[in-house]
């Protein structure tokens, strides 16, 4: 394996961290010539990685490996986010920041990777990425009905017996008092039971928001429940340069909680 190492940087094969650096800039980017340039960097050095293997046949001239089969990695990621009134613009560019780093993760991780879009107000519908985003919504805010509806999917076409499923949620900390008991009883004992990783990240307005007031309803629910030992990540941001960090200090939990 030396000389394996060595043959990799004398022929100077891309290093992991480079390309995830450059992924990770690229899910932040808004620049579209910066974009159009990551890209081409991203396909060059992708490109170079699979001429120069990382394990070359020389390399294992003197050794014998044993080939076990392993079956295709696939995850779902759903996408839960609030689209009432109190939501603004900001706020939800704020949680594409966020999906579009948690996608990048998996499709490293995984080689099959889909993504189902949840939203809701005091109703809940799967739709399509541009309507998640953009399209107009109306009505109060109940959480809990886009955890029935993520339930229902994940019954009907994502059996986590074949799936690896990761869930990411986004609101501003509305939710209707009366549906905190149904809320926490359908994460307790149908989502994070199945979940992989279940993230809920609390959103705030720019420049004159802070965070320095009471916990929003639905932010002291999720403490409560992942003080009991549910096994939650949450995390509160108003500005757009805290996102990747706060990503990756989730990552870095988890991956720690993985080992032990």
């Amino acid at each position: 394996m030396s000389r394996a190492l060595a043959r990799r940087v004398a022929l100077r094969r891309p290093r992991k961290d480079e390309i995830e650096t450059l992924e990770a800039e690229l899910a932040e980017c808004d620049d579209q010539a910066r974009r159009t340039e990551l890209l081409a960097l991203l396909e060059a050095l992708k490109a170079k990685a699979k001429r120069i293997p990382f394990i070359d046949p020389i390399d294992i001239r003197y050794r014998r490996f044993e080939t076990v089969p392993k079956p295709v990695a696939q995850a779902v990621m759903f996408c839960l986010m609030d689209v009432s009134g109190s939501m603004s613009e900001h706020m939800k560019d704020l949680a594409k920041r966020f999906y579009m780093l948690l996608y990048v993760f998996l499709k490293r991780r995984y080689k099959h990777v889909e993504i189902v879009f949840i939203r809701h107000t005091d109703r809940a519908e799967e739709v399509d990425e541009d309507t998640f985003f953009h399209g107009p919504a109306s009505g109060g805010t109940l959480v809990s009905s886009a955890l029935v509806a993520m339930n229902d999917i994940v019954r009907t076409r994502f059996r986590p017996a074949d799936w690896n499923i990761y869930a990411a949620q986004a609101s501003d900390g509305d939710n209707m008092t009366s549906d905190s008991g149904l809320t926490g009883q359908l994460l307790t004992d149908k989502i994070l039971p199945v979940c992989q990783f279940f993230a809920y990240l609390e959103v705030g307005e720019a420049a004159n928001y802070t965070f320095d007031m009471p916990d929003s309803s639905l932010w002291t629910l999720y403490e409560r429940l992942r003080n009991e030992g549910q096994p939650l990540s949450m995390r509160k941001v108003s500005e757009r340069g805290e996102i990747f960090p706060v990503f990756q200090d989730l990552f870095k939990r988890r991956a720690k909680q993985e080992r032990v």
